[in-house]
Formats: C-alpha cells, sequence, structure tokens
C-alpha cells in the first residue's frame, strides 16, 4: 500500500511538473494565455488529475494537482519570445498524449528536449527573410518600387544588428532601439548617396520585422478572453518595444 500510495504520488507531482513546464515552454514562445490555460487544463485531465488548477501570468505559473498529497508547482518565465514552432509542437504532443500515443515520461521528455525537436531557422534565412518582409511592404504600403532593393538591405541589416544583441545584451527593448537607430541611419545614408529615393518608406520598410505585431495581437486575444492581468502587460510590453523603436528613429534622424 505504502508503494503503491508513493508511486501514484510520485507521478502526480510528474505530470504537475510536465504541465507547468508545458505552459512555460508555451508563455515563453509567444502563445495566448488562453491557449495555455486550456493546454496545461488537458494534460492534467487527461493524465487524471480531475480537479487540477492552474494559474498562469507572463511571469510565472502556479498549478495546484487538487489533490491534498500532491501539493502544488510553480514555474517561472524568465524570458519571453516568438516561436510557433514550439507552440504547435506542444499543442501535437498534448494531442498524442490525449490520444494515448505517448506516455507523461515521453511526453515530459519531449518537451524538456523541445530545442531538438523543432528546427531554428538559421541566420541567413532569418536575415533573407526580414529583407524580403521590409522591401515587398515598402512596394504595397507606400507603392515605392524603385526603393524595394535599398529597403531590402536596410531591412536585413536591420534585423542582424537585433539578432545579435539579443544574444550578448539580452534586454530586447534596447536592442530594438539600437537596430531601429542603424535601419534609419542607413536609411538617411543611402538617401544622401544617391542609393534611394525616400527615406521615409526605406524606414518604415525596414522596420516592418521589428514591429511587435504578435505581443499587441495576443493583448487583445487574452483582454478579450477576460485575462485582465496577461492582457495589459502584453499591451505595456508593446507598447514600451515601439516606444524603443519610435526612439530610436528619432535619434537618427537627429544626428544623421
Amino acid at each position: 500500500m505504502a508503494d503503491t500510495a508513493t508511486r501514484q504520488e510520485n507521478y502526480n507531482h510528474l505530470v504537475l511538473n510536465t504541465c507547468v513546464l508545458a505552459g512555460r515552454i508555451m508563455i515563453e514562445s509567444g502563445s495566448e494565455m488562453s491557449r495555455v490555460n486550456d493546454t496545461i487544463m488537458r494534460i492534467a485531465r487527461n493524465a487524471g488529475l480531475k480537479d487540477a488548477q492552474v494559474y498562469a501570468t507572463l511571469t510565472g505559473i502556479i498549478m495546484s494537482g487538487g489533490v491534498k498529497e500532491v501539493g502544488a508547482e510553480v514555474g517561472s518565465i524568465d524570458k519571453r519570445a516568438f516561436d510557433m514552432e514550439k507552440v504547435a509542437k506542444v499543442n501535437e504532443l498534448s494531442r498524442a498524449y490525449a490520444a494515448k500515443k505517448i506516455d507523461i515520461y515521453e511526453f515530459r521528455d519531449d518537451l524538456v528536449h523541445i530545442d531538438d525537436l523543432v528546427a531554428t531557422f538559421p541566420l541567413w534565412l532569418q536575415t533573407l527573410g526580414a529583407g524580403l518582409v521590409s522591401g515587398t511592404l515598402v512596394v504595397v504600403f507606400q507603392n515605392n518600387l524603385p526603393d524595394f532593393w535599398i529597403t531590402f538591405i536596410v531591412g536585413m541589416f536591420g534585423w542582424a544588428v537585433y539578432y545579435f544583441l539579443n544574444i550578448y545584451i539580452q534586454i530586447r527593448f534596447l536592442s530594438e532601439f539600437l537596430a531601429a537607430v542603424v535601419v534609419s541611419a542607413l536609411a538617411l545614408i543611402s538617401v544622401k548617396a544617391g542609393l534611394g529615393v525616400r527615406a521615409d518608406d526605406i524606414i518604415i520598410g525596414g522596420m516592418m520585422p521589428l514591429v511587435p505585431g504578435i505581443p499587441l495581437t495576443n493583448a487583445v486575444r487574452d483582454a478579450l478572453s477576460g485575462n485582465l492581468i496577461s492582457g495589459p502587460a502584453r499591451g505595456i510590453e508593446a507598447l514600451i518595444s515601439a516606444c524603443a523603436l519610435g526612439f530610436g528613429v528619432a535619434i537618427a534622424l537627429h544626428f544623421f
């Protein structure tokens, strides 16, 4: 009896740990909170914890198994990025667990090694994508075809600066500020050198890969779903990002 109770307690602790880990990966990857809560609760119920409760915010997760012997599990969220591939992978693993294609041990192991399961796009491809977004949108939004190629190049440089600063500084708002300075400075210099036509259009296009679109979208979705903590928090985070980009442009315009 004692061995059975111990095994059940260890199993319940494993389920809680798996739920919190899944939620942490999703929040760190930019998922909206309603999806995080739904995924965590589905995992818990499929594992037999019918009375489990979860409280998730942008900075942490608190989860109770609803069983006196289990207690609660706490997980902190130290960083936030945007990786929809990881969000989709966690949902895929959750569905596989619900269908009993994998057990809780395989589930947790896959979550621990999710970086190996989800491919990360190489820097050259990310940079190329940023350039395509920048060049295409300057044509779509501003109808400025002559500035396509210079905006393409400026957008690539801006993303590369943002990428490397995130590695070494690890302060996203500072990285966005400095990347905006670089984009704006290159746009102004290119126009003065006769490589571009309209600096404003080049700046707009080059800034597009840096605009906080996902945080803004998730802020609205969280607020509309009734999550009045994470919704405004995401909105403030997006506002700070937008201010960092705006200040970067203003600094470049002042000095260049």
